[in-house]
């Protein structure tokens, strides 16, 4: 990675004026990948990729195109340009795309506060190798683990910049470090399978392998011996390892190319309750060494933290450029952006107002009814917030587990259920998304 992207940037820009175009931005990803797949102790798989794509949005009047190449000769540069310029005069007329103000763009930010890049050395391939073969090992030193269907661990840094024709050029990089393993319990027809993985801006701060892979063979045998649940009203208490779908729905519903299209359950709630009263969801992409963490957005607007919901009523929607012209509203600096495709809008770095009871607390509350710990399948009507999912856990009589269960469905509505959440204290801190084990008193569960 010793492509010198501020000059490569400005150099695009530079072919996408003689081309013809009224202006432009420039997206510039490099970076190296190392991933290592071992099964029974031996090498599966194992890959290592480099390159460099660049990305280019041109604008002719009210219309836009992009192209995306991994070709940084000026030849191959100035072909993309001509061609992103022949696409946008040919493509419909959009009012609402465009670049961003001069005076809305990020101004003296310094990406290295994040701390989004490990200095330390990128680990050598056979260590992470010899890190998988550990975490198997520990999978199959769990009773009642009989294999394991193989571990992982992978390295990533990348580079990205931006840059646009009205005087925008910056950029940051990151890191990630990460394992994972996948256990089965069982035999024959009787086998469950489950896993654990993580991952690390910063190396140093991963679990050890023997963790993750010990983690991954208890929760197979966790799930040995499921069977069906009785079908009726019930509690369910959405473990920590789900809870987040539940809020991701929620930040779905705001997002701002839902509002304009109108397809969204919540597309008249701005300024009501949306979850209950006390509870905040904040978006905050300054956190440091985390992965949902930026220093400028996709359009180059500054960051900042924001209240999407504040003492339970809803604060704002998502929105990129494009979609706050469309309302009449102002960017909430959300937007994200891959080389091959204009920016949207998106939510990064998400937390939400934990409560004081511990996940057992909540068991112990719920008396009976389910704890979901993954979930299969989607029926979710975003216009009414129908909700419907295939969902495995275990089962609560009397607030003690009694045992896995599975093959069943779990039914309600999402704005009935998003106001009725009652938090655990169990968010994990390191996670993009801090959501605590989330229980609610009352769903439909389909089952035996």
């Amino acid at each position: 990675m010793t492509q010198n992207f501020e000059t490569l940037s400005q150099r695009v820009l530079s072919f996408a004026r003689d081309a013809g175009a009224d202006g432009a931005d420039v997206l510039l990803v490099d970076g190296t990948t190392v991933s290592i797949e071992v099964r029974e102790g031996a090498l599966e798989h194992a890959e290592r990729s480099e390159g460099i794509d660049i990305g280019l949005r041109v604008f002719k009047g009210q219309r836009q195109a992009n192209v995306s190449v991994s070709d940084a000769s000026d030849n191959g540069l100035r072909r993309m340009a001509e061609r992103a310029v022949a696409m946008a005069e040919l493509a419909p007329e959009d009012p609402y795309c465009g670049l961003a103000d001069p005076d809305q763009l990020a101004q003296n930010y310094d990406a290295q506060v994040l701390e989004l890049h490990d200095t330390a050395a990128a680990p050598d391939p056979a260590y992470l190798q010899e890190q998988a073969i550990i975490a198997e090992q520990a999978a199959l030193g769990v009773k009642g683990v009989e294999k394991a269907q193989g571990a992982s661990s992978g390295y990533s840094s990348t580079r990205v910049h931006l840059a646009t024709s009205n005087g925008f050029s910056g950029g940051y990089s990151r890191s990630s470090t990460s394992t994972s393993c996948v256990a089965i319990a069982g035999v024959g027809s009787q086998m469950e399978r489950d896993w654990a993985g993580e991952a690390r801006s910063h190396a140093i701060e991963l679990p050890s392998a023997q963790e993750i892979g010990q983690l991954a063979g208890e929760r197979a045998v966790a799930r040995f011996g499921a069977t069906r649940p009785p079908t009726g009203v019930f509690p369910v208490l959405f473990d920590e390892r789900v809870s987040s779908t539940l809020i991701g729905h929620l930040v779905a519903a705001i997002n701002g190319t839902s509002i304009t299209r109108g397809s969204s359950f919540l597309k008249d709630a701005l300024g009501d309750l949306v979850l209950p009263e006390g509870m905040d969801l904040i978006e905050d992409p300054t956190r440091k060494r985390v992965a949902g963490s930026r220093p400028f957005d996709g359009e180059g607007l500054p960051v900042a933290p924001r209240y999407l919901v504040k003492d339970g009523v809803l604060q704002s929607w998502t929105l990129d450029l494009a979609t706050a012209r469309q309302l009449g509203l102002q960017s909430t600096a959300s937007a994200s952006r891959g080389v091959s495709s204009p920016p949207s809008p998106t939510t990064g770095n998400l937390a939400l107002t934990q409560g004081t009871d511990s996940h057992n607390d909540l068991i112990a509350r719920m008396g009976t009814g389910l704890i979901v710990t993954s979930m299969i399948g989607s029926t979710i009507n975003p216009n009414t917030g129908d909700y419907s999912r295939g969902a495995a856990g275990l089962w609560v009589e009397n607030g003690q587990v009694m045992g896995p269960v599975n093959e069943c469905t779990i039914a309600s509505n999402l704005r009935d259920m998003l106001r009725a959440i009652i938090p655990a204290n169990d968010g994990r801190k390191h996670l993009s998304r801090i959501v605590p084990s989330l229980l609610i008193e009352e769903m439909t569960i389909a089952g035996i």
